[in-house]
């Protein structure tokens, strides 16, 4: 077991120098900070955010007091035969990620989805591309902001995150462990995982199919890196993750927009 996790951290170290290139050129990593300001400065995006942050903060709250009060102590034990007199610490930063991981899961698996799809939907409403938007959803007429013109939603494409992905990013955590290259790399993984998932809810309103979507990502792999790393960079900041997810969707709807442009 210990030799295949090895054989595959090996192989995604070379994947990562093969595509940081493409990552560097693509540009794409700068939309979630383009995200970030766009939404600062469009308060009617603001509406799915506030509606449910009561919720999602209970959530962080209630999993990370639930996680220091069973896990903390025994991982500290643990770790004092690798981090000496900083095990203390070195637990409680372990503790705030996995906490962290794990009210992410479960906020967009249970909380966040409708959310955070009326804020995609909203952005693009925002650039223009109405028409695309109602591709899967109903839109009232004009008046008001763009979310309040968002109508029913004719289907529902963000699936609930799968438990594999949540063991998966549990069990990289340790990377981080390793100085430098170690946190690296589990940056890397995970946002080569997590960079196309900010478009499902575009493939969906391009009509795209499996085989169609994974040609696409294939083909601008660079550009989804960089999107999914930037993003998850923010999103490990303690207890701002929740602001941060609404302006990752922001800044990956932005990017759809422009890449509308370049299809017309």
């Amino acid at each position: 077991m210990a030799d295949k996790m090895k054989d595959a951290l090996h192989e995604e170290a070379n994947n990562f120098k093969a595509v940081a290139h493409d990552v560097a050129v693509s540009g794409a990593y700068l939309y979630p900070v383009k995200g970030i300001l766009y939404f600062s400065y469009h308060k009617d995006l603001w509406r799915p955010f506030l509606s449910r942050a009561v919720q999602t903060i209970g959530l962080g709250l209630g999993v990370t007091t639930a996680m220091f009060f069973f896990t903390y102590v025994p991982q500290a034990a643990i770790m004092t035969f690798t981090s000496g007199p900083l095990a203390p610490i070195s637990a409680a930063l372990l503790v705030l990620s996995e906490s962290s991981t794990i009210t992410n899961f479960l906020a967009r698996s249970f909380v966040l989805a409708d959310a955070l799809t009326d804020t995609f939907d909203g952005t693009l409403v925002t650039r223009g591309h109405t028409e695309l938007v109602a591709h899967g959803r109903q839109i009232k007429g004009p008046g008001g902001g763009a979310v309040s013109r968002l109508g029913k939603m004719l289907n529902r494409p963000l699936e609930r995150m799968r438990p594999s992905a949540l063991v998966r990013s549990l069990m990289l955590l340790p990377l981080n462990f390793i100085p430098v290259v170690g946190t690296l790399l589990y940056v890397y993984m995970q946002g080569k995982k997590i960079g196309p998932v900010a478009h499902s809810r575009y493939f969906q309103l391009k009509g795209w199919d499996e085989r169609r979507r994974e040609e696409w990502v294939r083909r601008n792999r660079g550009g989804y890196t960089g999107l999914g790393v930037a993003a998850f960079l923010f999103e490990m900041v303690p207890f701002a993750s929740l602001v941060f997810s609404f302006t990752n969707t922001v800044g990956a709807a932005l990017w759809a927009a422009d890449l509308e442009k370049t299809m017309q």
